[in-house]
């Protein structure tokens, strides 16, 4: 284990319900209720986002502004174009260059000097490698010397200026309210601190049950929103509550004196005392940024160039048999929350499955003969691009199961304690377990246990070049025997 040093908030409260971010009104919890209301109304995480974006075009415009600056020192004007060369080279450079030093991070917003200096380093480096490949292809020799060092100067400056600026302004509208902690106590006593909520497991009816998907939604829905968990719990219940950190899909921690079962992976301070950090989320916003444009950069352009293929399926659905074109179902999704998967329908409409709880067979009689032939080629699945534009699915990321599903006589849940984690990314209309042949019903235990291996060693291992291998391949399997 290392040490993990963790961000804490200094000033989180308790949001209300359709409040703007710059509010902080307390909100009534319904404890014991069925309908779980989450401790916060709007995701930090996408506001961060949103900052980062803001930090990155103020980095960039400060690059283009300084180059012109300096060239209309050096000539008088910007007629030039040489200063716009150099910023267009500059830039993708810079970018890549500043994303993996961290000066779009949650470190660069609650540091200003900290951002500042990661953005200058990246821009130096950025400026040195564009030196390098322009004296081996002898590029620009006519480029003023003058002009671009006054213009490296100057970006440098406004750089600086610029980001100080939007972070006196972040400061101001969010008061440092950019994370939020989240104290859970089990049967303990947290004595409530600055910038963290405390709530007691049991007035809101979560307790730690890891097999029990309905639990799991109810603790995951809870914490939508948060960005930092702790437990404190008895040591006999540490194992269980890491795995609900873990399958809610948050930085989970323990606070315990000891926890030897939680598995740990990192250590953490809370106030004055150790925690173990036992989950750690999804993945960064770089990634999750990556991903997400990946998946609307493929999907809008398929479903535009398929809709044809898309129609004449629905109208063959439609007059095969009676009922809707979709197949609408509640699945497990990212965070082991519920979302509804769209899907052709391919069974007559009355004898479907809303829980999924009856498993498909090869010789089905609920299946119709339109349903039989786009089951085996898998052009039922198309419609799922839809929940892809919509964020509720990935192209590509562990298939979503129906909260019934069974193996064998055994419900998922029940087979393996990491079920639950497989749901740390989005779901995906294919994966690593489809492209290696573990698909269609699972018949016995060993079939979802080889899928479950399937996914999180895909989780463990994501890159987005994955990401394009297991597209490719998804190819040669979308016939497969199991597909029925």
């Amino acid at each position: 284990m290392h040490t993990n040093e963790i961000p804490q908030a200094e000033a989180i409260s308790l949001v209300s319900i359709g409040a703007k971010p710059v509010t902080s009104k307390p909100i009534q919890l319904r404890p014991d209720s069925d309908q779980v209301v989450p401790l916060f109304n709007w995701n930090r995480r996408q506001v961060r986002v949103a900052f980062y974006l803001m930090l990155m075009i103020a980095d960039v415009l400060s690059i283009f502004v300084a180059f012109a600056f300096g060239s209309l020192v050096r000539n008088g004007d910007v007629q030039h174009l040489a200063w716009l060369e150099i910023s267009l080279a500059t830039t993708p450079i810079f970018i890549v260059s500043a994303m993996h030093g961290g000066a779009y991070t949650l470190g660069a917003l609650q540091s200003v000097r900290a951002g500042t200096r990661r953005a200058i380093g990246a821009l130096i480096s950025s400026f040195a490698i564009l030196f390098v490949v322009s004296y081996f292809l002898k590029a620009q020799q006519d480029v003023s010397r003058l002009s671009v060092g006054l213009g490296l100067i100057t970006a440098v400056a406004a750089i600086s200026i610029a980001r100080l600026s939007l972070g006196q302004w972040i400061r101001q509208i969010f008061h440092n309210e950019l994370t939020a902690t989240v104290v859970i106590a089990d049967e303990s006593f947290v004595a409530p601190t600055s910038g963290t909520i405390v709530i007691d497991a049991l007035k809101f009816g979560i307790r730690p049950e890891p097999r029990n998907p309905v639990m799991v939604q109810r603790f995951a829905q809870l914490l939508t929103g948060a960005d930092r968990v702790i437990v404190a719990c008895q040591r006999e219940a540490c194992s269980n509550w890491a795995g609900m950190l873990k399958g809610a899909s948050v930085c989970g921690e323990i606070l315990a004196d000891e926890v030897q079962s939680a598995e740990a992976v990192a250590v953490a301070r809370f106030g004055e005392r150790t925690t173990l950090v036992v989950s750690t989320g999804p993945l960064s916003v770089q990634q999750s940024v990556f991903k997400r444009v990946f998946d609307i950069a493929l999907s809008i352009p398929i479903v535009l160039f398929i809709a044809p293929v898309m129609l004449g399926i629905a109208i063959a659905i439609k007059l095969d048999s009676p009922g809707p074109v979709l197949f609408r179902q509640p699945r497990i999704g990212f965070g082991n929350r519920l979302f509804e998967v769209y899907k052709f329908r391919s069974m007559a409409a009355s004898t479907t499955d809303a829980l999924g709880s009856q498993s498909t067979l090869r010789d089905d009689a609920r299946i119709t003969r339109v349903g039989r032939v786009i089951r085996c080629t898998s052009l039922d699945e198309l419609p799922q691009l839809f929940n892809v534009i919509g964020g509720s699915m990935s192209l590509v990321g562990p298939r979503p199961h129906a909260i019934g599903s069974y193996a064998g006589p055994t419900l998922f849940w029940d087979i393996d304690d990491r079920y639950s984690h497989r749901h740390l990314l989005k779901s995906g209309i294919t994966g690593l377990a489809q492209i290696r042949g573990y698909r269609g019903t699972a018949h016995e235990l060993e079939d979802l246990s080889r899928r479950l291996q399937s996914d999180l060693e895909y989780m463990n291992g994501w890159s987005i070049w994955r990401d394009v291998y297991i597209l490719l391949k998804t190819f040669s399997v979308i016939v497969h025997p199991n597909a029925y």
